[in-house]
């Protein structure tokens, strides 16, 4: 309503001015008329009438009607150069401040929903350089004002910062034209103001900004790169450091362009994903969630099995060998002799970075190697995060990286295990330790698991593990390690009461950190608070230096890592022809608890953040056949929509095969497809895919055009006479 009064207000405004008749004297033959008359009455109440031009003037400007130009050309005319320049330096700073707000206020909401997945890059561009921009678009007359100010009001630019840069970047403009104003007999045209010299002049000034920010920039980095010496050639174009999954693809784009590649990897290929993360944790997701279908086997119109707990318990070490087996059998995917037949250079060793050319590595096998390259990828992963916890260095805790080893070295689960962690990494390895039979402690200090989840997620998520056996505490604090009689405990705190818990295994999955150490960085003067600080191209302060997967951030999974491996190594190699900025817009995410979590985009926790209006539409899976029939009730799809629209903001989903379900919503976020394509889809009879199909069809039956169907109802009723 406040919106409908401020357009009526403005709609008021301008009718008064066309009622009132001042638009006539908005054009050169007016002003030329009234000279005389306008004159006299200046010299007779010169503040009375400076006043009201210049109100004149803001009226003119926050209205967007057009006459600015003659305006100018007016106040030359009246007030003289000197003055005239200072009214309408004013004038039309105060006008176009006030048309950019009423913009904002009626606008900048709805465009920023609309097309809030296009205007991320920019908003950030505007936010770093709006003021940059600005002045450009000022300094050059031909370029619309008002359009400028109607525009960026829908942006994030500052009102101070759009007042105090239109306020200086207009001056030179008006200038010419109320020095133009005062030889108005002179004047026949308003095209014959802007001579092309002049335009040519302004399009200097414009650019200038511009190339003057790139001139420092250069200048920067030609400081930057000033104590080290250029190779005059070199031995590569790339060198890749780190075996990861954003190692790995960056190495595998460049040896596709036949570029000359080398791959420096100190201990296993594959990096974390394969030997101690993603690929053992699903392999041991996969044997757990059987185990606990054997136990529940009555459920799917099965005798119960006699004695499944102790078949279970007895077969951990088969299982933890199946674990081994599974990395084995992927294992040569991501091999040194796949990636030599690829032409990749792969070298076992450390690398340091000597110089933003030079990297030397200390080889697996003795000795060193030095080689020079035009581009380096640092894509050294990340490592488990051990909390500082008193004691905890004597306490035998194991890691993601370690407890796998550790595990398979035993012939029977531990009878009880604690976990430090309520993230992902966490609840997978909680639940699936539980159903194969240990006695676990998961151990949260927030108040519930899976935190950046919406809070019908996280609750379904606890109940899951509970049901599977994990005694949860959440809001609980980890005080110390300690041990008594031979036994060893972890202390924990809630609500001001400590608790000992005894433990045979204690593991640590609280998260991830960026390895940044030993890798030349700190020297180069590269920044790593917490990972290597890039630009969006991946791009370190050292312009061939980039850096790519969880040692870059800001996502900690395999396929982000591969996605930005691939801006990395185009980069790297191309620059000098075009640079690629990394897309971070849409980025899918699994815990693969069961049933899994999965989503893309906005949940209503970060909507909510971001004050971004939306739309639920949620479909429970109790109501879809397949889900019936394989007894997989459990959850459901909730979709964030436009309000009033189709377009996909974001998708969470829990279910069984949830990651796999969230792959149609990824595409069509990806390629701007909206629910009513989704919900024309041919979707296979019976499938969990369904579902998705059947979530655009509850949004559909929500949007459904009322008044249209009431006089349906009533041609219908008519046919039946």
């Amino acid at each position: 309503m406040k919106k409908i009064i401020m357009v009526g207000v403005v709609l008021a405004l301008a009718l008064l001015f066309y009622q009132l008749g001042l638009d006539q004297h908005l054009s050169l033959a007016g002003i030329k008329e009234s000279h005389a008359q306008f004159s006299q009455a200046y010299q007779q109440q010169p503040l009375l009438v400076a006043s009201a031009f210049l109100l004149l003037y803001v009226l003119v400007t926050a209205l967007s009607i057009p006459g600015a130009v003659v305006l100018t050309l007016g106040a030359g005319a009246f007030f003289g150069l000197f003055w005239g320049t200072i009214i309408v330096s004013f004038a039309s700073t105060i006008g176009a401040t006030l048309a950019f707000l009423v913009a904002r206020y009626l606008f900048q909401d709805a465009a920023q929903q609309r097309f809030a997945d296009k205007l991320t890059a920019f908003n950030q561009g505007i936010e770093k350089d709006g003021a940059l921009y600005l002045f450009s678009l000022r300094l050059v007359p031909i370029f619309p004002f008002f359009m400028i100010n109607l525009l960026m009001g829908l942006t994030p630019i500052k009102t101070a910062t759009f007042y105090w840069v239109s306020q200086i970047g207009m001056l030179a403009g008006t200038i010419v034209f109320v020095n133009a104003g005062t030889q108005l007999a002179q004047v026949d045209s308003l095209s014959g103001i802007l001579s092309p010299a002049l335009l040519f002049s302004f399009a200097l000034l414009g650019i200038f900004p511009i190339l003057a920010k790139q001139l420092i920039a250069h200048l920067q980095r030609k400081k930057i790169y000033a104590k080290w010496q250029k190779p005059s050639s070199f031995d590569r174009n790339v060198i890749v450091i780190g075996g990861g999954a954003a190692g790995l693809v960056s190495a595998y784009i460049g040896a596709a362009v036949k570029a000359k590649v080398s791959l420096v990897e100190a201990n296993k290929m594959g990096g974390d994903c394969l030997n101690y993360g993603c690929v053992p944790s699903k392999a041991l997701i996969k044997s757990a969630k059987i185990a606990q279908q054997i136990r529940h086997a009555n459920r799917y119109g099965l005798n119960a099995v006699e004695n499944a707990a102790e078949s279970i318990d007895a077969s951990f070490k088969s299982v933890m060998a199946r674990v081994n087996q599974k990395i084995a059998e992927i294992e040569p995917h991501d091999s040194i002799e796949r990636y030599t037949s690829l032409g990749v250079d792969v070298v076992q060793g450390y690398a340091k970075i000597l110089d933003p050319w030079t990297v030397e590595i200390a080889l697996n096998s003795g000795g060193t190697q030095r080689l020079t390259t035009r581009s380096i990828i640092v894509a050294a992963g990340a490592k488990p995060i051990v909390p500082d916890i008193q004691g905890i260095e004597n306490s035998g805790y194991l890691t993601s990286d370690s407890l796998w080893q550790a595990m398979s070295e035993r012939d029977t689960i531990p009878n009880r295990i604690v976990l430090l962690g309520g993230g992902p990494i966490g609840c997978e390895l909680a639940q699936s330790f539980a159903r194969l039979g240990a006695n676990v402690w998961q151990i949260e200090r927030n108040e519930r698991v899976l935190s950046r989840e919406d809070l019908e997620v996280s609750s379904l998520a606890q109940q899951s593990l509970q049901d599977s056996g994990v005694t949860l505490l959440t809001a609980h604090t980890a005080l110390r390690c300690i041990e008594r009689n031979a036994q060893k405990y972890l202390v924990v705190e809630h609500d001001n009461l400590e608790t000992e818990l005894p433990y045979d295994v204690l593991i640590c999955a609280t998260g991830r950190q960026a390895r940044l150490e030993g890798y030349g960085l700190e020297e180069l003067g590269i920044d790593t608070s917490k990972t290597v600080i890039t630009n969006q191209y991946l791009q370190t302060i050292y312009a061939n230096i980039y850096a790519a997967g969880d040692v870059a951030g800001p996502y900690q999974f395999t396929h982000s890592a591969a996605h930005q491996a691939w801006y990395a190594a185009v980069n790297a190699l191309f620059s000098s022809f075009k640079k690629f900025k990394v897309d971070y817009s849409i980025i899918p995410r699994a815990t693969f608890i069961d049933p899994e979590v999965a989503s893309v985009g906005l949940n209503e926790i970060t909507a909510k953040e971001q004050n971004i209006k939306y739309h639920v539409t949620r479909f429970d899976l109790h109501e879809l056949d397949r889900a019936i029939v394989d007894s997989a009730t459990k959850g459901f799809i909730k979709v964030l929509t436009v309000p009033g629209k189709d377009k996909i903001l974001g998708v969470t989903i829990v279910s069984e095969q949830a990651a796999e379900l969230l792959a149609e919503y990824v595409l069509a976020m990806k390629h701007n497809l909206g629910l009513n394509k989704i919900l024309g889809t041919i979707h296979t009879y019976p499938t969990m895919s369904e579902a998705n199909k059947y979530a655009a069809g509850v949004w559909k039956k929500a949007h459904a055009p009322q008044r249209i169907l009431h006089w349906l109802e009533k041609f219908h009723r008519y046919n039946l006479k």
